[in-house]
């Protein structure tokens, strides 16, 4: 692992999202150089039947990359490429719903749409039992009081939490923290803020250093919304969202109307926000544990018991920003990026032009 390599052998490792829609796959291409942009990386291909994207007889499935960061496992100047998918003909792949989310994203960019997400996993040990919890399937106190930000035996996997922090930054992802979270076992990393589709694309990259570091431990990561029962917390991915009206004074008002917007169209947005139609995320969605009801929304100030939460910042300064906390652990931050940003524009009257927030 530790023989040095010619200067024109380069590892480039494609990464994609397979046809579970959670799931990441990888392999290893060398090429001649590292590449500076994302025109000196070749398109490439993979067999989408063993992925779940294609069938046996026309299997041949293309990886377009989209993204080129640092590698923190080999080190400069290796890469990792994050790539969308795509058949044959050209048509995106069921999972790729990056396609989307850039058409989106690039017609309102004058807008300078920002997104920040906090995503929060959960650790298994090998035994399928979370990391830090008794063995022979026994359980931590229900209440968990210790465990959010905790130190000490109240916490469980800081370790790969750390080798997650300093690889995410050694990528060139835009890394914002963690904490542990209020389950042991689970914990919770920020990526953002940032504008367009870069949160989501870094989002994204950082699921597969977590799971490539869990890896090395012999530990699972999961994103389930409810991965340990009705008594215990969920796990979920909340996006913070803003345009730069709202960032601007007086930029409240336009906060507030995106709020009831977002409610508004509440049974639509809960198909997106997590995995396949986001059914599991009502497990999560009890009214407990910090959460608003599945069927319900509400939006409201300091409360994280809301469906959308402002900060109390938000109120102080009448500008800033929105947190939508529905998402599920499972959620495509590309699927959701794009419905919120939908969300913002107002359609008006029927038959009228399009304004946007």
């Amino acid at each position: 692992m530790k023989l040095k390599l010619p200067k024109n052998k380069v590892f480039a490792t494609y990464v994609w999202i397979d046809g579970g829609g959670i799931n990441l796959r990888s392999k290893d291409r060398v090429l001649p150089r590292a590449p500076s942009d994302l025109s000196q990386v070749p398109e490439w291909s993979f067999d989408g039947s063993s992925t779940g994207q294609a069938k046996t007889n026309d299997s041949d499935t293309h990886l377009i990359p989209v993204a080129v960061y640092q590698d923190p496992f080999r080190k400069c100047p290796h890469v990792l490429v994050l790539c969308e998918t795509y058949h044959a003909n050209g048509t995106a792949t069921a999972t790729n719903h990056r396609a989307k989310c850039a058409d989106v994203l690039s017609k309102m960019s004058h807008l300078e749409p920002w997104f920040g997400i906090e995503q929060e996993y959960t650790m298994f040990d090998s035994d399928l039992w979370p990391l830090g919890w008794p063995k022979i399937r026994g359980y931590p106190t229900t209440k968990a009081k210790f465990s959010y930000c905790g130190i000490g035996e109240h916490v469980a996997g800081r370790e790969i939490a750390e080798s997650h922090a300093r690889a995410c930054i050694y990528s060139g992802m835009d890394y914002g923290g963690s904490n542990a979270e209020v389950m042991m076992g689970s914990w919770e990393f920020q990526v953002g803020t940032t504008m367009g589709i870069k949160t989501a694309d870094d989002l994204w990259l950082g699921r597969y250093l977590l799971g490539r570091i869990a890896e090395q431990y012999g530990v699972i990561i999961s994103y389930h919304p409810k991965p340990m029962g009705r008594n215990q917390p969920g796990i979920g991915c909340h996006h913070n969202f803003s345009v730069k009206k709202m960032r601007e004074d007086g930029g409240l008002t336009e906060i507030e109307r995106v709020c009831k917007k977002l409610c508004q169209s509440h049974k639509e947005h809960m198909k997106s926000y997590g995995l396949g139609d986001g059914q599991e995320n009502r497990k999560r969605l009890t009214g407990k544990f910090e959460t608003a009801a599945f069927d319900t929304c509400k939006w409201a100030v300091a409360d994280r018991g809301a469906s959308i939460r402002l900060q109390r910042s938000v109120m102080t300064n009448k500008k800033g920003f929105l947190e939508d906390r529905r998402p599920a652990g499972d959620c495509d931050p590309y699927r959701v990026c794009a419905i919120i940003a939908e969300t913002c524009v107002d359609s008006g009257a029927a038959g009228s032009k399009k304004t946007v927030c």
